[in-house]
């Protein structure tokens, strides 16, 4: 038996220990690495478990008896296999070690090895896992030692000359590859690729060929067909001795990611292989994209045509055709499944005719020929071809996917795909899209009044929108004539045979303002209030429609009643301050959905005051379905437009501008004779007692609060009381002592200061309007006023319908100079231009709902310049807030934080940074 240099001594060491394995039986023990494997031999006296590198002069030995065990015998041969390997040369460094190249005629020799060295109990199939695994381990041992230290000593000229063939070969063998590989112009690594051919012939046939390439992994621009490596001297072609080893490992890898390929790793010269039609499918369909994973390109012919691909197509159902048209004049809404999403397949920009798409179907074969060329068909895109209806598609998610040019086709495939607006829908998409653009609708008989330029555009925007069925969103800055609007609206649609009434859902407040309105610009239209203990149930669904009235309605009336209203034959249902509807799981949201009508407009300056599932709420309503469920809306529009991604917010704008009108007091045009608004921050003292106070209970709340573990809800409501109390406190002393009696004056620099605003004020002949959100401040301020002889008073949440109507009127009259509000009971819906001055007392923890309460006095109407103060204390919590407020006006309006709430999830380091008084440096 031959050896190679260095086994020798193994041999010898292992044979003076008196022990040949004959009769017992050989285990081989895998490891992660197979080096690291070893053997154990067992036979009457003894057990002896051996390393591989070891073990292999044992097996050697035993090789050449004839009474050694059966799987002692399969183990020596395997490894007299795997040194025949080793001595060849065939073996290449991976980067998990030393690896065997088993190529052509040697695969046949394995195979027939593990074939005749099968017995009882181990067949064929694991005889061959066997020798796979054992050549593997002593390829990766070898050359680690012996192999590694002949190539030493031979570059060094020392080692001795074998006077064995094996020897001989390895010697020389290692020679040529240290002087060949040395040279600079042969690669080090190489990759591979897959080129496909294609004849006229074979393509007729359904046939392709695979040629196998190789290229330098340096310079992919050098490279050569394999089978000039088999073929030829390797280094006629600048690639080294070791390239085809290197070739084999690579291909053992793409066959592992593309099966198919195995048939050409077994070839006796690996070089190209035939693909029919399921091998060129399975191609198609998983071998690009898993051998393109591992870095394996494959390269089709031009011959073979452009790449066939599939698109969406969003259009009306063919079989609605006949109805079509009837359908989008009488609403979009009124037909159900009117519309569907289904595969168009294209060659390049060229969509296929439907003949043609029919005969793609039909056809068997994965190559076509389609216009004259042939054509790759992937049998995915073939199955679309078969079964082109994607799915049905309400009006609503049909017209959002036309006006974006996106829809998510799949749950599996995350992320919108582009879709192609047939020519139905593209005309409808052009209707809405150009909404409120064009001709402006002729004024309605029975309008006394005069619009504003932007105002009579308004009322064509929505006349066109709920011409189609459609709702909007009139997002308009308050006081800027959304009422009117509406009016005009109603008489308009009277005037083109609308004969329902109109619903107008609105705060209790409002509900006198819009019955002043409609007398003074609709004197002709019936009103009818569906509120109070009086209201007529029984005979409110017997109102006449002939000449449509509009019927006002409280949000909590609609609650209780919206079984009643919904028996109505309405024409519009309006909601007034829509904001009431932000939250879509409240009651209010969810019954006012139960109410059917022909359209649904909302009326609101502020569509989002915190987030933008308060606009998908809003438009929910007027345009339902348009937004997606309110999860799907998180997933594909609010989430990535809060993470700043532009093109999503792009797409978005252009879904919801057809149905949200938003003008400003200060966009050019809108309102040039509106007076100034000046602005001005007061930045204040605490006085001695306050500062006590806020630096005791900061002490205090937060050692109770840093005691509490972080999600604990007894944290979040002392965080909470916490914030509330320092406000408080920087309010009025007594305010938070609960004191109702005692002195005011001298105990807060905001009292000293209001009371200079509101002295200044009335003696010029102005009006105030005071704005806090405690109604305990309020009553202390009353008090105050009171005992100082400032005419005042007070509107809260509690206050009667009936009464803030006669408030609202004595202050217009300027019998009543100074008007003291809630925030959340006065801040909206009120005409107060007899103010020239507004106090915002203390900070509400969001600028658009303070920016309603100032609106209150600057809007049309308003003749004076408005003075807007702020009061905040420097040093405290409302200083924070206050530069809190002014980073929320910096962002897009659709994307705002959540107020006092996000602050309870501050850690105890930020919130008590937030809440520490700074005082001045001195």
């Amino acid at each position: 038996m031959h050896s190679i240099p260095g086994v020798s001594v193994l041999r010898d060491t292992v044979a003076r220990m008196s022990f040949v394995p004959l009769t017992g039986p050989a285990v081989l023990t895998v490891a992660a690495r197979p080096r690291d494997g070893s053997i154990t031999f067992r036979d009457e006296r003894r057990t002896l478990a051996l390393p591989i590198v070891s073990a292999v002069p044992v097996l050697t030995k035993a090789l050449a008896r004839e009474a050694t065990h059966p799987s002692v015998g399969l183990l020596a041969a395997s490894a007299h296999f795997a040194l025949r390997l080793v001595a060849a040369g065939k073996f290449e460094q991976t980067s998990q070690g030393w690896a065997p190249v088993v190529l052509g005629d040697d695969v046949q020799r394995l195979r027939l090895l593990a074939e005749s060295r099968a017995y009882d109990g181990v067949d064929t199939e694991s005889a061959e896992s066997l020798v796979w695994s054992m050549v593997a381990a002593v390829v990766d041992a070898m050359p680690a030692g012996s192999m590694q230290g002949a190539a030493r000593r031979a570059a060094a000229s020392v080692a001795p000359r074998p006077t064995h063939k094996i020897g001989d070969r390895l010697r020389e063998r290692l020679e040529r590859h240290l002087t060949h590989d040395d040279r600079p112009d042969v690669p080090d690594q190489v990759s591979i690729s897959l080129r496909v051919e294609a004849d006229e012939e074979t393509l007729t046939e359904g046939v392709l060929r695979v040629v196998l390439q190789v290229h330098d992994q340096d310079n992919p621009l050098h490279l050569a067909d394999a089978g000039a490596l088999w073929r030829d001297d390797p280094r006629q072609h600048d690639f080294g001795p070791r390239t085809r080893a290197q070739v084999a490992m690579r291909l053992a890898e793409a066959a592992k990611a593309w099966p198919p390929l195995q048939r050409m790793r077994f070839q006796a010269t690996p070089t190209e292989m035939v693909l029919e039609g399921d091998d060129i499918g399975s191609l198609l369909a998983e071998g690009v994209g898993a051998l393109k994973e591992i870095g394996v390109d494959v390269m089709w012919p031009r011959s073979l045509g452009r790449e066939l691909t599939a698109r969406t197509v969003v259009d009306a159902t063919p079989r609605s055709s006949g109805t079509r048209e009837g359908a989008l004049n009488t609403g979009l809404f009124a037909t159900k499944d009117l519309f569907s999403f289904t595969w168009q397949l294209a060659i390049g920009d060229d969509p296929l005719t439907d003949d043609e798409m029919d005969r793609l179907a039909r056809s068997a074969a994965p190559v076509l020929k389609l216009r004259g060329s042939w054509t790759i068909v992937d049998p995915r895109v073939a199955k679309k071809a078969r079964k082109r209806l994607l799915r049905q598609a309400t009006p609503a998610e049909a017209l959002s996917a036309a006006l974006t040019g996106a829809v998510e086709i799949d749950a599996t495939q995350p992320g919108p795909s582009d879709v192609v607006v047939g020519a139905t829908l593209a005309k409808l998409r052009d209707r809405v899209a150009e909404a409120g653009h064009g001709d402006l609708v002729p004024l309605p008989a029975g309008l006394e009044a005069t619009l504003r330029g932007y105002q009579h555009r308004g009322l064509t925007w929505l006349a066109d929108l709920t011409a189609l069925g459609l709702g909007g969103c009139l997002a308009d800055d308050m006081g800027l004539g959304k009422t009117i609007t509406l009016i005009a609206l109603h008489l308009h649609r009277i005037a083109g045979g609308a004969t329902g009434p109109t619903l107008v859902v609105c705060p209790t407040s409002l509900m006198g303002n819009w019955e002043a309105e409609i007398a003074r610009f609709a004197p002709g239209v019936r009103v009818r209030r569906h509120h109070g203990s009086a209201r007529d149930l029984d005979g409110l669904h017997k109102l006449d429609q002939r000449g449509g009235g509009i019927v006002l309605t409280t949000y909590g009336t609609m609650r209780r009643d919206a079984r009643l209203l919904a028996q109505v034959p309405w024409d519009l249902v309006v909601a007034d301050e829509a904001q009431h509807l932000k939250n879509p799981a409240s009651s209010t949201a969810r019954q006012i959905r139960t109410i059917p009508s022909q359209a649904r407009v909302a009326l609101t300056g502020t569509p989002v005051e915190n987030d933008l599932s308060e606009l998908w709420a809003i438009l929910d309503w007027t345009v339902p379905g348009l937004l997606g469920s309110r999860k799907a809306f998180r997933k594909a529009w609010a989430a990535p437009i809060e993470a700043g991604i532009a093109v999503t917010t792009r797409q978005f704008a252009d879904l919801v501008a057809p149905f949200l009108l938003r003008r400003r007091k200060t966009d050019p045009g809108i309102a040039p004779e509106l007076p100034a608004k000046t602005e001005t921050d007061h930045l204040l003292s605490l006085t001695r007692e306050q500062t006590v106070l806020y630096e005791t209970y900061v002490r205090d709340t937060m050692e109770r609060i840093e005691r509490l573990p972080g999600d604990d809800p007894a944290r979040r409501g002392l965080i909470l009381m916490m914030l509330t109390g320092l406000k408080q406190i920087c309010n009025h002393p007594a305010q938070f002592l609960k004191q109702n009696q005692g002195r005011i004056a001298g105990r807060s620099q905001k009292v000293d200061l209001l009371d200079e605003v509101v002295e200044t004020a009335t003696s010029e002949g102005g009006a105030v309007l005071v704005f806090t959100q405690y109604v305990a401040l309020a009553r202390l301020l009353e008090e105050h006023w009171s005992a100082t002889g400032v005419s005042h008073q007070f509107l809260h949440g509690g206050t009667p319908v009936r009464d803030r109507e006669r408030m609202v009127a004595a202050f217009q009259a300027g019998e009543v100079p100074v008007f003291l509000l809630s925030l959340k009971a006065g801040g909206t819906g009120l005409n107060l231009t007899r103010a020239d001055h507004v106090v915002h007392v203390d900070r509400w923890w969001n600028p658009a709902v303070e920016d309603q309460a100032t609106d209150r006095a600057h809007r049309i109407g308003q003749t004076k310049a408005v003075q807007v103060h702020r009061l905040v204390m420097r040093g405290t919590l409302e200083e924070r807030i206050a530069l809190l407020l002014e980073h929320k006006r910096s962002l897009a309006e659709a994307v705002l934080g959540r107020g006092e709430t996000a602050l309870t999830e501050l850690s105890d380091a930020e919130l008590r940074d937030l809440v520490t008084l700074r005082r001045p440096a001195t």
